[in-house]
C-alpha cells in the first residue's frame, strides 16, 4: 500500500474565504453566528440563527462553468481552485486521468431544489425549469462542478453521508491513492446556509432557538446550557498525494494520513450511539497502528446537541481518558455539515503547524454528562503531532480519520 499525505488545503468558511482569514477568525474567539431575520417568513421555524459564508468573486469562474452551480458548488470550486495553488499542482497534472476528485454534500443546493419546486409547482409547469438547474439540484453538484470546471478526467465520486460526507470523502480519496487507482486526489466537502436546511433539524428538535437574540452566545458544544446545533456553509477542500510523488516534486507536506474508518451503527436513524463511536475510533487507531496514548489532539464533532454530545464525550473518554485534548470549532462556525468534517480537518492541520490549540467557544459549564475528558476551554500551546478527525451523521454514520506529521 502507498503512503499517502496531504500537500494542499483551500477553504470557504463562515470565518473567512481563505485558509488565513479562518484561522485569524479562530484565533480572535470570533462567532461567525448571526440572526437570520430574512427567515422569519417562514411559519414554524424555531431556530433564527445561522453562520453564513460570503460569495465573493464568483465571476472568475467562467460564465459557462457557472451557470451548473448553485452556491455550494460555487464555494467548493473556489476551494479547489486554492487548494490546488496551495499544493503546486500544475494544469498538465490537474487534467491527467491520475488526477481525482472526491468531494460530498448533505444534498444538492437547497436553494436551488427550492427554487426549482417554487417554478414548477403553479401551474405545474415543468418548461419553467431552465435547462442548467438540474446541475445545481443533484447529489453530486459538488463533484461534477469541480472535475468539469478544473478538467480533471481521473475518477469522480461524490459520498452523500449528511455530516459524515466531507470525511467520507477524505477516507474515499485515502484509499483511491494507497491502492494505486490515482496519484493524487481533490477531496472534501461543500455545503449551503438555507431556512430549509436549518428547519430539517428544526422539526427533530436539534437546532438551536433559545438564542435567536444574541447569536453569538451559541451554538455551545459540551455545554450544560447548550440547546441545539446552528448550520453553517461553505466549503474545505485538500490534496491528497501520493507520498514518493509529492516529495518528488518537493512539495510543502502538511501531514501524513495513517488510516480511516467508517461503520453505521444500527441502533437508531437520528441518535448518536457512544458504542458505535468508541468502534470506529478504535478502528481508525489499529489502522493507524497507533495507540491512544500516540494522539496529540481530537478535533470534536460536537454540534451542541443535547444527546449526540453526551454520547461523543462518552466515547472519547472510553477510548482516550482525559489524558487527550479535545475542542469542537462548531461554536465559531455552526456546523457546516457535509464541509465540517473537511474544514474542521484543515483548521487541525493548521493549528498542528502552529503548535496551537484553539477552545470550544462558549464552553462555559462543562456537561456533567460531558466530563471525563480534557476540553480545551482556553487557547493550548502545545507540540502537535498526531491529530484525529471525527465525524458522526444522522443514520448511525460514523467516520474518523487519522493524521501525523512527518
Amino acid at each position: 500500500m502507498k503512503r499517502v499525505v496531504i500537500t494542499g488545503m483551500g477553504v470557504v468558511s463562515p470565518l473567512g474565504n481563505t485558509v488565513e482569514s479562518m484561522m485569524d477568525g479562530l484565533a480572535q474567539g470570533t462567532s461567525a453566528v448571526q440572526r437570520m431575520d430574512e427567515w422569519s417568513i417562514y411559519q414554524g421555524l424555531h431556530s433564527l440563527v445561522g453562520a453564513p459564508a460570503v460569495l465573493e468573486n464568483e465571476k472568475q469562474i467562467p460564465r459557462q462553468k457557472r451557470r451548473s452551480m448553485g452556491r455550494l458548488s460555487l464555494f467548493a470550486a473556489q476551494a479547489a481552485r486554492q487548494a490546488l495553488d496551495d499544493a503546486g499542482i500544475d494544469e498538465e497534472l490537474i487534467a491527467s486521468d491520475r488526477t481525482g476528485c472526491v468531494v460530498g454534500s448533505t444534498m444538492g443546493s437547497a436553494a436551488s431544489i427550492t427554487e426549482t419546486f417554487e417554478l414548477i409547482l403553479p401551474e405545474r409547469d415543468i418548461a419553467q425549469l431552465p435547462s442548467t438547474k438540474f446541475f445545481q439540484c443533484v447529489s453530486h453538484t459538488a463533484a461534477m462542478n469541480i472535475s468539469q470546471y478544473l478538467g480533471i478526467s481521473g475518477t469522480v465520486l461524490a459520498p452523500a453521508a449528511a455530516c459524515a460526507s466531507g470525511l467520507q470523502a477524505l477516507g474515499l480519496g485515502f484509499d483511491l491513492i494507497r491502492s494505486g487507482r490515482q496519484d493524487r486526489v481533490l477531496c472534501g466537502g461543500a455545503e449551503e446556509l438555507h431556512p430549509t436546511v436549518t428547519g430539517s433539524f428544526d422539526v427533530l428538535f436539534a437546532t438551536s432557538s433559545h438564542h435567536n437574540d444574541s447569536p453569538k452566545t451559541t451554538p455551545r458544544p459540551f455545554d450544560r446550557d447548550r440547546d441545539g446545533l446552528v448550520c453553517g456553509e461553505g466549503a474545505g477542500i485538500l490534496v491528497l498525494e501520493e507520498m514518493e510523488q509529492a516529495q518528488a516534486r518537493a512539495a510543502n507536506i502538511y501531514a501524513e494520513v495513517l488510516g480511516f474508518s467508517t461503520c453505521g451503527s444500527g441502533a437508531h436513524i437520528s441518535q448518536s450511539n457512544a458504542d458505535a463511536m468508541v468502534r470506529c475510533i478504535r478502528q481508525v487507531l489499529m489502522e493507524s497502528n497507533i495507540q491512544p496514548a500516540d494522539v496529540d489532539y481530537v478535533s470534536a464533532h460536537a454540534t451542541a446537541t443535547t444527546h449526540g454530545d453526551v454520547e461523543e464525550a462518552k466515547a472519547l473518554k472510553d477510548v482516550f481518558g482525559n489524558t487527550v485534548p479535545v475542542s469542537s470549532l462548531k461554536g465559531h462556525m455552526g456546523h457546516t455539515l457535509g464541509a465540517s468534517g473537511a474544514i474542521e480537518l484543515i483548521a487541525s492541520l493548521k493549528m498542528m503547524e502552529q503548535g496551537t490549540l484553539y477552545p470550544t467557544l462558549n464552553l462555559e459549564n462543562i456537561d456533567p454528562e460531558c466530563e471525563g475528558i480534557q476540553h480545551v476551554q482556553e487557547v493550548m500551546k502545545r507540540d502537535v503531532r498526531t491529530i484525529v478527525k471525527n465525524s458522526f451523521a444522522f443514520g448511525g454514520i460514523n467516520a474518523a480519520l487519522v493524521c501525523r506529521k512527518l
